[in-house]
């Protein structure tokens, strides 16, 4: 793989992990944000301490080259109900933020989104698929 590809897909990495790991710790601590968001999806506090969980484990395997496939599924999901939650319950913007949790939603599944694709063939069972004929 190309060495400006590699440098491109770490950025990606980093970016996501550093943005999953900082949310984590308002999530754990039950910030009076964090624990507003849950109630107002109805998950409180269930939901707040999985997806921190999620979240985790999503970013840990995001700097893991053999499990990026991983990191990469399980923040897609994670951020997708997040994304969901904001243009139906919360709204774009959450308690004054300015839409900074949106953005920072979007921003993880965008790297989550190219990263998968990039690691396609190395997901089991289907990444064989995905193999193309001339390798």
């Amino acid at each position: 793989m190309n060495s400006k590809f590699n440098i491109l897909f770490w950025v990606l990495r980093v970016v996501a992990a550093g943005i999953l790991l900082q949310t984590l710790f308002f999530k754990f601590t039950g910030a009076p944000e964090s624990i507003y968001i849950f109630e107002t999806v109805g998950l409180e506090p269930f939901g707040r301490y999985a997806s921190g969980i999620t979240e985790l484990f999503a970013a840990i395997f995001l700097l893991i080259p053999r499990f990026n496939w991983l990191g990469a599924l399980l923040s897609l999901g994670v951020m997708s109900g997040a994304i969901v939650s904001h243009l139906t319950v919360l709204g774009i913007e959450v308690k004054g933020d300015g839409g900074l949790l949106f953005a920072l939603a979007i921003v993880v599944f965008i790297c989550s989104a190219v990263l998968l694709y990039f690691e396609k063939e190395k997901i089991p069972v289907i990444g064989e698929k995905f193999k193309s004929s001339e390798s």
